[in-house]
């Protein structure tokens, strides 16, 4: 019995080592910026609290959403467009299937035509949806308006849980930058969206839009933390007590 609670111990603590280790290599991959990067926007977060009672999260990652549905999407439009070719030009489509077939003249039947005409479009439709697997290719079609809503609404439900309501005075506000989509957003809580509107966080985005470009992210999102609590400090100076309620670190995900 002694044997068997001792193999049993030592068999958890070998489940437990692999899935920290596990975890680890997991927390290693996620490294969409340098640590300089995150020592960088750590301190200008730091420093901005100094001057206010707003608390400012950073997060940052490399893509909002898969797009999942984008790929659906062109693969189902051009399987349509597929149908249609047929449609408008049917001799055409029949010569070349024939041509394909070595050239004989086969009389197709209507059930044989319906048949070639579905596996037409579910080659099309395939073909376009492995190529949209390929996840530039998927951005690149992507359109702007939607990508823009997708971070947006990613950068809310994590501001909802990990900011929204988290400070006493409803001051928090949350950097969010997603790399891949070439966008950002500011969600603010409560007391700062009362006093400050979207246009005022302008110059920030500014700044972190123009060090993205040149492949600085952690220099943008510093600068735009610096802008940020220039505003901050003017709304909401720093009281005769300040805790710091949330992470100054920059978060990946």
């Amino acid at each position: 019995m002694a044997a068997s609670a001792e193999a049993a111990a030592a068999s958890a603590a070998a489940a437990r080592r692999a899935a920290g280790k596990e975890h680890n290599m997991a927390l290693r991959k996620i490294s969409h910026v340098s640590e300089a990067d995150h020592q960088l926007v750590t301190a200008a977060v730091a420093e901005a609290e100094h001057h206010t009672s707003g608390e400012i999260v950073t997060i940052v990652t490399g893509l909002s959403d898969d797009y999942g549905d984008i790929g659906l999407a062109w693969a189902t439009m051009v399987a349509f467009l597929a149908l249609s070719i047929v449609a408008f030009m049917p001799d055409f489509f029949i010569g070349l299937v024939d041509q394909w077939l070595g050239g004989w003249g086969h009389v197709w039947q209507p059930s044989e035509y319906l048949a070639l005409i579905f596996l037409f479009m579910g080659g099309c439709w395939l073909g376009t949806w492995l190529l949209m697997k390929w996840m530039p290719l998927r951005l690149f079609l992507t359109p702007k308006h939607v990508k823009q809503n997708r971070v947006r609404a990613r950068a809310i439900d994590l501001f909802k849980v990990g900011t929204e309501s988290k400070t006493a005075g409803r001051t928090g506000v949350l950097l969010y930058v997603s790399l891949r989509e070439h966008q950002a957003e500011i969600v603010a809580d409560e007391a700062i969206s009362s006093k400050v509107s979207a246009e005022v966080w302008g110059d920030a985005m500014l700044a972190l839009i123009r060090e993205i470009r040149a492949g600085r992210p952690g220099e943008g999102m510093a600068k735009a933390v610096q802008q940020m609590g220039v505003v901050l400090a003017e709304h909401f100076p720093k009281g005769s007590e300040n805790p710091n309620e949330l992470p100054d670190r920059l978060i990946e995900i």
